[in-house]
């Protein structure tokens, strides 16, 4: 089981190994857009880019970056990563619209 921790929600949410990120928060009531984002997204497919959020710990539980979030984050700090192209697999701490 992976613990996600919204950091700036309080929110503590229990989910699968090999969950979604972006659809996990979604499901418990977590906004990861800003106004932008909310107008603009991409439902999740991964083209838009703006589901971003900032990984504070359990970096090394998360899938591999894909090519996409290399390209699109590379002038982000490392620990950026897209919440619709992150597998989780174990706990986890982040910080929504960084």
């Amino acid at each position: 089981m992976a613990n996600i921790t919204f950091i700036n929600e309080q929110k503590e949410v229990i989910a699968a190994d090999g969950a979604n990120l972006r659809e996990k928060a979604l499901q418990n009531g977590v906004d990861l857009y800003t106004l932008k984002g909310k107008l603009m997204n991409c439902g999740g497919y991964g083209q838009c880019g703006t589901c971003i959020v900032e990984i504070v710990e359990g970096l090394e539980n998360l899938s591999e970056p894909t090519e996409f979030e290399q390209r699109k984050l590379k002038k982000k700090p490392s620990n950026y990563r897209l919440a619709c192209q992150t597998i989780v697999n174990g706990p986890v701490s982040v910080k929504t619209k960084p």
